[in-house]
């Protein structure tokens, strides 16, 4: 909020108070739709009920205390009793500055830190490309909150403990065909795919499986090498994939850290008659009725640990060591019952609790199956990244001298990789994803070469013009396509805050779509380099504002942009 809608909502909430002796909040808000002003409230229509007046007599009363604020050039009244205010062209360029300082991060705050779970591999497996999901999601939510002030704590909880090593063990010591340091990734799966296909003939292999376990958890050394070189291969393997994709975590904390922390939380939940006896010596928690949640296994009757046990470990060491104010958990929509059963366990333990949120995503799928190479019944995310650059890389050719680089396998990659993230974080997390190659590297739809080439197109406006840092100036009067994307600068902040309270990226996105198509809209319409001087300083100042907005926004969304395309 700059200091005009501040100003604003003052005068009218004073003059409500005034006229009806009631104490309200009114908010005016940006307007972008043409003929509805530059700011507008609809607080007369629900104010219309309280005091029991017309909604048009209570929007009266706004309009005529809003008139007369300093920059204010018209009040007037619409409908059945929304207030558009109209600004004088020299109040709304100057407030461009506000804007202007969304673009660094902000000053650190002083709540508690939030602490984000994403990604969250297995290991032994590729990176599939259902795991770009939860790793592009959980750092872009990550990178809003940073960039907005706030302390997270970003971790990589990897699935590095449980019967599949016991399972790759047997596998290794049936199969395997040289030391366990010389295999890559793709040999340790098709080893694990190996005993699956050899477990449907003969069954005795998953009994042996699950007791490989057992010895690796009771510390057999032999396993743990084994264990312990299977978790290298794997991260190794993953950290160029992380790498491709901009994200980086705090902490990488496998199941495994949290090995020697899982026998006080038993002994606890057994002393507070939380966890009780089931079927064959498993430790189960039951629910109230009304929650309709089935008993959750907390220990298995061997004795084994399994994921709750390590979730419940890992909620107390995150709680302990961090003191957060929210967990969040970016898991897929299909781990709904999976959290609800967590937190109702962790509710009945009694714990002082942070905000614990399951930040679930749908589904993805492809409209172009046949580009899909699958290997044990993964469809590989490197194989995705390589095949979006191969895409980018025949799109550059095609255009010729349309596009202009100095670093064509550069700009693929950019453009590539571009295309999947953007893809990805332009929907609703909550909603299935459908992901078409031929909408996401569009130059004209809602796409990350879209993005990426009117930044690109910024800067040659900047580059040509020989405005290196041209600063942002005050002019007397705006066109109609200045005012646009005025207005919609001045939303980024906006924008920023509701994407984080929300949890939801694509509403940057979406307004970074939105100020393209209005920046493209002002360079089609209003000229720049041959306009008079102070219009011509004005509309540098904001080609450069706009380029700004465009590159934060997205390297908070992780993607990268071009000064040349």
């Amino acid at each position: 909020m700059f200091d005009l809608q501040k100003k604003l909502s003052g005068s009218a909430e004073a003059a409500i108070a005034k006229k009806f002796g009631i104490s309200t909040t009114i908010h005016f808000g940006f307007s972008l739709e043409e003929g509805r002003g530059d700011l507008t409230t609809s607080a007369a229509l629900s104010l219309a009920k309280q005091v029991k007046q017309p909604p048009q007599d209570v929007a009266k009363v706004i309009a005529d205390a809003v008139q007369s604020v300093e920059g204010v050039e018209e009040a007037s009244i619409a409908g059945p009793g929304f207030v558009n205010v109209m600004l004088a062209s020299a109040s709304l360029s100057e407030a461009l500055q506000i804007a202007e300082s969304f673009c660094v991060p902000a000053t650190k705050r002083k709540d508690p830190p939030v602490i984000l779970d994403y990604s969250h591999p297995n290991i032994a497996k590729p990176l599939g490309v259902h795991h770009v999901l939860s790793t592009i999601l959980g750092q872009s939510i990550n990178n809003i909150y940073k960039h907005l002030g706030y302390s997270t704590v970003s971790i990589n909880h990897i699935g590095d403990w449980g019967t599949q090593f016991g399972k790759l063990a047997v596998a290794f010591d049936r199969w395997g065909t040289k030391p366990i340091e010389k295999y890559s990734l793709d040999e340790l799966l098709t080893l694990y795919v190996r005993f699956h296909d050899e477990a449907e003939k003969d069954a005795s292999l998953e009994d042996e499986g699950r007791k490989s376990f057992q010895q690796l958890e009771k510390g057999d050394k032999k396993l743990r090498k084994f264990w312990s070189e299977v978790v290298r291969i794997t991260m190794q393997s993953m950290d160029g994939l992380y790498a491709r994709l901009h994200v980086s975590f705090d902490y990488t904390q496998g199941e495994s850290f949290y090995e020697d922390k899982m026998a006080p939380i038993i002994e606890e939940g057994k002393r507070k008659g939380v966890f009780k006896e089931g079927k064959e010596g498993a430790l189960i928690v039951e629910f109230p009725e009304e929650t309709k949640m089935p008993p959750a296994i907390v220990l298995k009757g061997d004795g084994s640990t399994i994921y709750m046990t390590r979730d419940l470990a890992t909620a107390r060491y995150r709680i302990d060591t961090w003191h957060p104010g929210a967990i969040l958990y970016v898991v897929d929509v299909a781990q709904q019952m999976y959290f609800k059963q967590l937190f109702g366990i962790l509710a009945q333990l009694k714990w002082d609790l942070p905000v614990l949120e399951h930040t679930l995503y749908g589904r993805m799928s492809f409209s172009d199956r046949k580009m899909s190479t699958r290997k044990g019944n993964i469809l590989k995310l490197d194989e995705v990244l390589d095949e979006a650059v191969s895409r980018a890389e025949s799109l550059i050719q095609e255009r010729g001298d349309k596009i202009q680089t100095d670093d064509p396998k550069g700009l693929a990659e950019m453009m590539g990789v571009g295309a999947l993230v953007y893809g990805i974080l332009s929907q609703n997390r909550k909603m299935d994803m459908v992901f078409d190659w031929k909408k996401m590297l569009s130059f004209e739809g809602n796409s990350a070469p879209y993005l990426q080439y009117t930044h690109a197109r910024a800067q040659s406006v900047l580059r040509k013009g020989e405005a290196k840092d041209p600063k942002l100036t005050t002019v007397t009067s705006l066109s109609t396509a200045e005012r646009r994307l005025t207005k919609l600068l001045l939303l980024f902040g906006q924008t920023l805050e509701e994407a984080r309270k929300d949890h939801l990226p694509h509403k940057l996105t979406n307004y970074l779509y939105e100020v393209c198509q209005a920046f493209n809209t002002f360079y089609n319409s209003d000229e720049i380099l041959t306009a008079p001087t102070k219009s011509r300083a004005f509309r540098l100042g904001m080609t450069s504002l706009t380029a700004r907005i465009l590159k934060t926004g997205a390297e908070i969304l992780t993607l990268r942009v071009p000064d040349r395309m």
